[in-house]
Parts: structure tokens; sequence; C-alpha cells
């Protein structure tokens, strides 16, 4: 006489073995498409490290008002001239309509259905 398997148990052996042919299809698909490449994301050899930048002095700056390059001490003279006598302020009404645009442009992220 033969014995009959209950079915929940060969349903749960055919999803076992169709979970495991998934796993290993795209196994075999993630490592295929890789071709086993050299990574692509690392660095070219003469790139000099970030470590050994950070250890560099700088003696080069650039103005913080027009952008130009100066020396360590031109820049140096720039900064003690602005501590003395720092540029001048905008006009408030100036000042409120920049404040207003900056405004009008955020508002506009959220709703761009506005056109004020």
């Amino acid at each position: 006489m033969k014995i009959k398997k209950p079915i929940a148990s060969i349903a749960m052996v055919q999803s076992t073995r169709l979970t495991a042919i998934a796993i290993i299809t795209s196994i075999a698909i993630a490592t295929g498409s890789s071709g086993f490449k050299p990574a692509l994301s690392l660095p070219p050899a003469e790139d000099i490290p970030e470590e050994i930048l950070r250890t560099e002095i700088i003696t080069a700056a650039r103005s913080p008002i027009d952008g130009k390059p100066l020396t360590a001490a031109e820049y140096i003279e720039l900064q003690a001239q602005l501590r003395v006598a720092p540029p001048p302020k905008l006009d408030p009404a100036i000042r409120d309509q920049i404040f207003l645009l900056r405004l009008r442009k955020a508002l506009l992220q959220f709703f761009p259905f506005l056109n004020f």
C-alpha cells in the first residue's frame, strides 16, 4: 500500500525549490553581468591621496571680494582691511526686495501653480 503525502508538504517542497532556483539564477546573472571586471570607482594610481593633500600648506588664496588670486601676505592684509572697514551694507529697501524674491522662489517650490 502506498502512503500519500499531505498536500501542504508537497507545496512547501515546491516553494522551497522555486526559491532556491530564483536565488541561484539571480546570483548567476549578477556575477555573469559584472564579468569580474576591475573596480572602476578606484582613483587612478597617479592621484595624490587626500591625506597627503590635507598636510600641504596653502600659500595662495583668492580675494573674498572679487575672487582674484592673492599671495598669502596680500590675503592677510586684505583680511585686516576688512576687519577695520567692512564692506558697505545694502540699502534696506533692496535687502527687503531680495528677501521677498527668495521667499517667492521658496514658495514656488512647494506651490508651482501659483503665479505671483
